[in-house]
């Protein structure tokens, strides 16, 4: 298939590696922003097959699991007690509040639904005009525009039961707050290929300026992120920090201008809380005051006690790169998809998960 089969090729996959074996000389830690990368890396075993001296670290890039724990509570209070029909990715559906998730919801009778899309949502409201719509808009920059194009089309179409509770979180600023921790120990970026898709690459230039370190946007597939690894340990190699493109067949310099256009009407960027790791200023998305009537935060006046994440979870300390998934003393033993304390463990781009899933048997011995 064009642009898949191509990407997953492995005499590519055998030619890419042999190449960063004879590039790279010293120690680096390279980290992958997205937890679909970090899924691909897991998945297809390539982490087993770099050299020792390239380390992957694993990013923040999982906005499912970075959804505060007392916004999770507030969906579950909206289904629960304002008898709202709750509609959600499926992603959110097990992530764990400080009570219950919105699955435990739905299971106690709660109007839980997952959808594919939240202009569902929207016709779902217009079919039930008695009856109160939100949709918890999750997410990077990748699904705003989706989440922002469903405010339009009610706003167009006059559905005034609809509403969308927000938590976007934006990339570049997480990677800054990676960068000026005196902890970091990340020598260059794997940028999120899809995020970049919407917004284009503008917005790292300053990033590689400002820390002198390269930032290379890659794909998904395992021939993208060789690739990408490639390029960055290239530049390390040769004391060089620059923003690069290994994604050039989706990512435009400029992004998608329709969709940081509707982005632009519905959202204002503002402060947000991330779970695990705590507030980044001006790292979200919030509703416009023009268009608050869609914002259910405001249009139900939600005031439930400030809720925090379970003390007894490192999912803040994997986001950031400080441990791997299996160095946690409750991986795979208190803390399991079936029963997690935290989102990663859940989340289909969770590290957690992706180790859990993909690499249970050998990340336990790797070191």
């Amino acid at each position: 298939m064009k642009y898949v089969s191509e990407f997953r090729s492995p005499e590519i996959v055998d030619a890419l590696l042999k190449e960063i074996r004879q590039t790279v000389k010293g120690n680096w830690n390279i980290m992958e922003v997205c937890g679909g990368q970090t899924h691909s890396l897991v998945k297809n075993g390539l982490l087993n097959m770099l050299p020792q001296n390239i380390q992957m670290i694993h990013g923040p890039g999982c906005p499912v699991c970075v959804t505060p724990v007392s916004l999770i509570d507030k969906a579950v209070h909206l289904a629960m007690e304002k008898n709202v029909i709750l509609c959600s990715f499926g992603d959110m559906i097990r992530v764990p509040g400080s009570g219950m998730s919105l699955l435990e919801a739905k299971s106690k009778g709660g109007d839980v639904r997952i959808l594919y899309s939240p202009l569902e949502a929207v016709k779902i409201a217009k079919e039930n005009p008695d009856r109160e719509v939100v949709f918890f808009a999750v997410g990077f920059e990748t699904t705003a525009p989706a989440n922002a194009l469903s405010v339009v089309h009610a706003h167009r179409e006059g559905v005034k039961n609809y509403s969308i509770l927000t938590s976007h979180v934006l990339v570049p600023p997480a990677m800054e707050a990676i960068m000026s921790d005196d902890d970091c120990r990340v020598d260059g970026f794997l940028a999120a290929g899809h995020v970049c898709a919407i917004m284009g690459i503008g917005e790292y230039y300053p990033l590689v300026e400002k820390y002198k370190i390269p930032i290379v946007v890659t794909g998904f597939e395992p021939v993208d992120l060789l690739e990408g690894i490639l390029m960055t340990v290239k530049q390390l190699e040769n004391g060089e920090h620059k923003l690069a493109n290994q994604y050039t067949r989706v990512v435009e310099t400029e992004g998608n201008k329709n969709a940081i256009a509707v982005i632009d009407t519905i959202f204002e960027v503002t402060n947000r809380e991330w779970r695990g790791i705590g507030n980044i200023p001006f790292s979200g998305y919030a509703v416009k005051e023009n268009y608050s009537d869609y914002d259910a935060n405001k249009k139900f006046n939600i005031d439930i006690a400030e809720a925090h994440e379970d003390p007894t979870c490192l999912s803040g300390d994997v986001m950031k790169g400080k441990i791997k998934p299996h160095q946690c003393p409750n991986f795979g033993t208190k803390c399991t998809p079936v029963k997690p304390l935290g989102a990663p463990m859940v989340s289909s781009e969770g590290a957690c998960a992706a180790y859990y899933h993909f690499n249970l048997a050998t990340v336990l011995v790797e070191e």
